[in-house]
C-alpha cells in the first residue's frame, strides 16, 4: 500500500531509552494516572535517527513508525522517495533526511554535563554533516527535592581549556558545575544551545527539544547523579578521552551575556481572531530549524512551504484536506482527507500538501508544535 504524498502522515511515538531517569511525565501526558521514571525518559517524534546507546546497538530505538504500517519506519518511506515526501529543492541539498530531530523530554534528574560537536567538528571527527546544535522550549515541570526546575548552560567567566579538562580527569562535580551558569527556568522559557556549548537539563525539567539530527553527545561525568556509570564510550563517542575536549567551545560569558545570547523571546507572527502562530526559534537565531507554537480555539488554515513535523500537545479537534492542490472538484469540494486529532498525536507533513485545515473542540484550545528543517540555500 503506497502511502499518499499530499497527505499528512500520522506516526508513532517512540522512547529512547538514556542514561538519565525520567518519564513520569510524559506517562501523565499520555493519559497515564500515575506515571513512572525510568530509563525512557524521552519521546522521539518524526525521527529517522537512531538512539545511540552502548550496549543496546542491537535494538532499534527513536526511529518513528507509521500509524498505519507499524512496520514501517519514517525514515524506510522518506528514503523510498525522498523528492516526493521531503520536496524537490529539500531533497537536492539535504538528500534523504528531514535535516531535523524533535523530542518530548522530561528528566527527573539533572543530566550529566555535555557537550555536542558543532557542524564543522562533527564533520571533521565524525565524517558527519551534521553536528547537534539545539533548542529548548519548556512545557513546564516539577520540583525534585524542593528545587525547582533549572538548567546549566554555558562556560562562565575565568574557566580555562586547562583547569576545564583537570576537573573532568578529577572526577570534581561540585568544581564542574561551578564552571557553567545555572538558570532557573519557567514554562514558556525558549532557550538556543549551540554546538559546543556545555550544558546539562536539570532536575524536574518537561520540554520540548528541536535540534539538528544526530545523537552525539559527549559526557564530562563518568557516574550519573543517580548512580548509573557511564560507559568510555559513552563519554568519549569514540574519539578517547584526549580528543573529546576538542569538541567545546571555551568562551566565557557573564550571567547577562549568556542569557542575552541564548534565551530567545516568543515572537507573535499571525494572529487571525482567536488564532495565533507565535515563533519559539527561527533561522534568525540558527540555520539549523525552526520551530512554532499554533493555539487554534476555531479554524485556522495551515499553509505548506516545504514538509514539516507536527506534535499535538493540548486540546482535541480535527484535521482536515478538502481540497486537492488547492483546485475545486467541479461536483464540489471534495473531503479528500480528516481525521480526529488528540494530545499527543504527531504528523509528518510533506511537502506537496498544500493547506490544511485545524478545527479546535468547541471551548477547546488546539495547541500545537510545528517544525521545519534547516534553512534551505544556507551553506554553513
Amino acid at each position: 500500500m503506497e502511502t499518499r504524498k499530499d497527505c499528512p502522515i500520522r506516526l508513532t511515538g517512540s522512547r529512547a531509552w538514556r542514561t538519565y531517569f525520567g518519564g513520569k511525565l510524559l506517562e501523565e501526558f499520555h493519559g497515564a494516572k500515575t506515571g513512572e521514571d525510568g530509563h525512557f525518559p524521552e519521546e522521539w517524534i518524526a525521527s529517522l535517527v537512531e538512539a545511540r546507546n552502548a550496549g543496546r546497538e542491537e535494538l532499534t530505538e527513536g526511529l518513528s513508525m507509521l500509524a498505519d504500517r507499524p512496520s514501517v519506519s519514517l525514515k524506510e518511506l522518506i528514503e523510498s522517495d525522498p523528492a516526493g515526501y521531503l520536496g524537490e529543492e529539500h531533497a537536492a541539498q539535504l538528500g534523504e533526511t528531514l535535516g531535523v530531530l524533535v523530542k518530548l523530554i522530561d528528566s527527573a534528574e539533572r543530566l550529566a554535563v555535555q557537550v555536542h560537536p558543532d557542524k564543522e567538528k562533527a564533520r571533521e571527527l565524525f565524517h558527519s554533516e551534521y553536528g547537534k546544535t539545539e533548542c529548548w522550549h519548556i512545557l513546564g515541570g516539577r520540583e525534585i527535592q524542593v528545587e525547582k526546575p533549572y538548567v546549566y548552560l554555558g562556560f562562565r567567566p575565568g574557566v580555562t581549556p586547562e583547569h576545564w579538562k583537570d576537573c573532568f580527569l578529577r572526577q570534581d562535580i561540585k568544581a564542574i558545575l561551578e564552571c557553567l551558569h545555572r538558570f532557573e527556568i519557567q514554562e514558556g522559557d525558549t532557550i538556543l544551545i549551540e554546538g559546543g556549548v556545555p550544558h546539562a537539563i536539570g532536575a524536574g525539567c518537561f520540554l520540548v527539544e528541536i535540534q539538528e539530527p544526530s545523537d552525539y553527545t559527549i559526557r564530562v561525568e563518568r557516574v550519573t547523579p543517580s548512580g548509573y556509570k557511564v560507559a568510555d564510550s559513552m563519554c568519549h563517542q569514540g574519539l578517547g578521552f584526549e580528543k573529546m575536549f576538542e569538541c567545546f567551545h571555551y568562551e566565557n560569558y557573564s550571567e547577562e551575556e549568556a542569557k542575552k545570547r541564548w534565551f530567545i523571546p516568543a515572537k507573535v507572527l499571525e494572529e487571525e481572531g482567536k488564532n495565533r502562530r507565535i515563533r519559539l526559534v527561527g533561522y534568525e537565531e540558527t540555520p539549523c530549524f525552526c520551530m512554532d507554537m499554533i493555539e487554534i480555539k476555531d479554524v485556522m488554515s495551515l499553509k505548506q512551504n516545504g514538509c514539516s513535523a507536527v506534535y499535538v500537545l493540548e486540546g482535541g479537534g480535527k484535521l482536515l484536506l478538502e481540497e486537492r492542490n488547492g483546485v475545486q472538484e467541479a461536483a464540489g469540494r471534495e473531503k479528500v482527507w480528516q481525521e480526529e486529532v488528540k494530545k499527543g498525536d504527531q504528523f509528518f507533513l510533506p511537502a506537496g500538501i498544500q493547506a490544511l485545515q485545524w478545527k479546535a473542540e468547541d471551548g477547546s484550545c488546539l495547541k500545537l508544535i510545528q517544525c521545519f528543517g534547516p534553512e534551505l540555500g544556507h551553506s554553513v
